[in-house]
């Protein structure tokens, strides 16, 4: 991928601003005929869903389902590496449908309907859980490959939501400043309570074990379930999740510097005064073309609508252009200063550090959309002011950048995140159903020679203790 070609298409998929699903399309994986395949499918009623539709399925991974109307390959690009190895072969049964919802933004299946959401129970099934929210402001199939494949492949049920509203004018949904955000975190909670009666539907009990992941915005998704609702998960695995404070950091005193460089009236010195790693300054023009500017002025517009009325106004934009055009004034934006209002909107949704369950962080050290300096290091700091540093574990990962497709185009300087994410599950896992410690909090360093794409060892001996 050449940087001048990706930067359109990438961003536009990252915001969830492609395709419409695979509303359509044709074909499916074949059923395997065994005796115990899809068993039980007809007692499977999603609980609170407004509609469900089941399908059984030879194959739920995306190898097999992509071009079919079970996963849509178009919301996932970019995410992952283009030399990423992903299993297949695993049967089971697919359960696409929503909940109530009175917004429209996801049109996949044709059904003009948010909080649309996809659970899958393989047929071979290990006692778990894994629960996800889409990254940015994509669909409920954006984590297939990143994900899915892979959880599938170990045993576990899976789920995942649209996060109740979608695309580049999410922050149209709602009454309030924060609302469109403050419903991600209720359609988790909600899929997951569903997902664990629908579990039981299929296999005559409940997952022994449920874990909650993501990334970026679904890694914030983990982090404030764990802290708010860690009734109903055994650990988590955050993803470079995003931060939001009341006070700062977060995007909206992050960002607005990136808009001034834009205009010429910030520099490169004034991004790494405000936190961006030196050493990443090559990713910057792309970070400048697809995320600085569209991030900073729909989050503006989400928690503080009153400080530009007319930029972005009712929408983001009717063209890729516009959609990606920062607002001016953004150049100036200072949240310290922004009424009370507008923190008491971000605190609905604001992050504390109090996690109740364990939990394994991940940051690239080269993230430029959401710099590890302004983020996780202090989210980190967070947890361990709140006391919880024990449930805590922290891993920097060397030359990562904000999506493992960026790989592709520069593969001597970065390294994707995805196989450390895989070996931090594992770990993650293996913590809290076997007592075995991860690694101390470190940087896994990029290694000199072999598979960066498929392979990453946390490194450092673990020992035996409880999560407690």
């Amino acid at each position: 991928m050449r940087l001048s070609r990706g930067i359109p298409l990438l961003a536009a998929l990252v915001m969830g601003l492609s395709s419409v699903g695979p509303a359509g399309a044709a074909g499916s994986a074949p059923p395997d005929r065994a005796a115990d395949h899809c068993a039980r499918q007809h007692r499977l009623d999603v609980p609170g869903a407004e509609r469900q539709q089941n399908a059984c399925l030879g194959d739920l991974t995306t190898r097999a389902l992509a071009g079919t109307p079970y996963t849509d390959t178009a919301d996932q690009a970019g995410l992952s590496a283009a030399g990423t190895k992903n299993p297949s072969g695993v049967p089971g049964i697919q359960i696409d449908g929503y909940f109530p919802d009175n917004s429209r933004s996801n049109a996949t299946h044709g059904w003009q309907h948010d909080s649309q959401f996809v659970i899958r129970l393989p047929d071979r099934w290990n006692g778990g859980l894994v629960v996800t929210g889409a990254p940015g402001t994509r669909k409920q199939y954006s984590t297939d490959v990143l994900i899915s494949d892979q959880v599938l492949s170990q045993g576990y049920a899976y789920a995942a939501t649209d996060k109740g509203n979608t695309g580049a004018d999410f922050f149209t949904d709602g009454k309030r400043p924060g609302d469109a955000v403050a419903e991600w975190n209720h359609r988790v909670s909600e899929l997951t309570r569903a997902a664990r009666k629908a579990v039981a539907q299929r296999y005559g009990h409940g997952p022994r074990h449920t874990y909650m992941t993501g990334i970026s915005n679904g890694g914030y998704l983990t982090r404030w379930q764990l802290e708010n609702r860690p009734e109903l998960y055994d650990g988590g695995v955050d993803w470079e999740g995003t931060l939001w404070t009341t006070r700062g950091p977060n995007l909206l005193t992050s960002l607005p510097v990136t808009v001034a460089r834009q205009l010429g009236t910030a520099d490169d010195a004034d991004l790494l005064a405000a936190g961006f790693a030196d050493g990443s300054q090559f990713l910057w023009p792309y970070h400048e073309a697809a995320y600085w500017g569209l991030t900073q002025k729909i989050f503006r517009a989400e928690f503080d609508p009153s400080y530009d009325a007319n930029c972005p106004g009712s929408s983001a934009g009717s063209t890729t252009e516009e959609i990606f055009a920062a607002c001016p004034s953004d150049a100036s934006y200072d949240y310290a200063s922004r009424p009370a209002s507008v923190h008491r909107a971000v605190a609905k949704v604001a992050l504390t550090g109090r996690i109740g369950k364990p939990m394994i962080t991940l940051h690239g050290d080269l993230d430029s959309l959401l710099p590890i300096a302004t983020d996780s290091d202090v989210y980190a700091r967070m947890i361990d002011a709140r006391g919880r540093g024990r449930l805590h574990r922290y891993y920097t990962v060397e030359n990562g950048s904000h999506t493992d497709g960026l790989y592709d185009t520069y593969p001597e300087r970065l390294r994707p995140i995805l196989p450390c994410y895989r070996s931090a599950f594992t770990a993650l896992t293996d913590w809290v159903e076997h007592g075995t410690t991860p690694p101390a909090d470190h940087t896994i360093r990029r290694p000199a020679a072999g598979d960066v794409v498929n392979s990453c060892a946390l490194s450092r001996s673990s020992h035996r203790a409880p999560p407690s």
